[in-house]
């Protein structure tokens, strides 16, 4: 696995809205543009705490029906397991129960899940608590709000999970915002901030030029066209850096 960012470095990404990262991240020609972010069911619950970015958790959880002895978590084990993965961290839980009734995380969970390092939760079953947690700045993403807690258990941690029509797995490095949710590979991790911000060059022109009273379709097509021309080149170095980082 590439090596972890250090702080600096992800606050730099944190900078940048999800869809920037989204952008940036085709400029490496490493997966398929219709791959590596969730679906848009799971929703952003806080979205004026700004972008989220950490190093997935993984857990998997129900609530219908009290946890059966033999298959309890040790939850001793559990923190242990947080506190061993690299910050910030972020905890991504898949909800088994269809469909979801009650949520694992409200205010207490969300206040002790920060002391253990964690900005956020992601989950494709519900939360509650939203005001208390948003004071606090914890960030939610879910499918749900729901009331209760109902009977309410971990069924396994440190696993990978399915989310959102996609895998995570424990260590992936995700950003998120009001927007959505994106997986970041780890073999562009280091060059995606100056992606990003090459991309935002790109596009400046074009917005210029759209908001400009001398905008025409002939000036239009032509700016589109070097934007495209640029935006290959610039590729293709962004793709040889990923290649020679794997």
């Amino acid at each position: 696995m590439s090596k972890r960012l250090t702080r600096a470095q992800l606050d730099q990404l944190s900078k940048f809205t999800t869809p920037t990262i989204c952008n940036a991240i085709e400029m490496f020609r490493i997966r398929r543009r219709n791959e590596g972010f969730m679906t848009p069911e799971v929703v952003c619950r806080f979205p004026d705490i700004g972008p989220m970015i950490g190093y997935a958790v993984t857990a998997t959880h129900r609530a219908r029906e009290e946890a059966q002895p033999s298959s309890s978590v040790d939850m001793n084990a559990y923190y242990e397991y947080i506190l061993s993965q690299s910050a910030p961290r972020l905890l991504v839980s898949q909800d088994l129960d269809d469909p979801p009734v009650g949520a694992l995380f409200g205010e207490v969970n969300a206040t002790i899940h920060k002391a253990l390092g964690c900005v956020g939760h992601i989950t494709n079953g519900g939360v509650r608590d939203l005001d208390e947690c948003h004071r606090i700045g914890f960030q939610y993403f879910s499918k749900y709000v729901l009331v209760s807690h109902a009977y309410v258990h971990l069924e396994s941690f440190g696993q990978p999970i399915r989310i959102g029509g996609i895998m995570v797995r424990p260590g992936d490095l995700i950003h998120a915002d009001q927007h959505g949710i994106c997986l970041i590979p780890h073999t562009i991790a280091l060059e995606l901030a100056a992606a990003c911000r090459t991309m935002e060059a790109l596009e400046r022109p074009l917005i210029k030029l759209a908001r400009s009273p001398s905008l025409t379709p002939a000036k239009l097509t032509a700016t589109r066209a070097t934007m495209r021309k640029k935006f290959e080149e610039a590729s293709k170095r962004f793709a040889q850096a990923a290649t020679e980082t794997q």
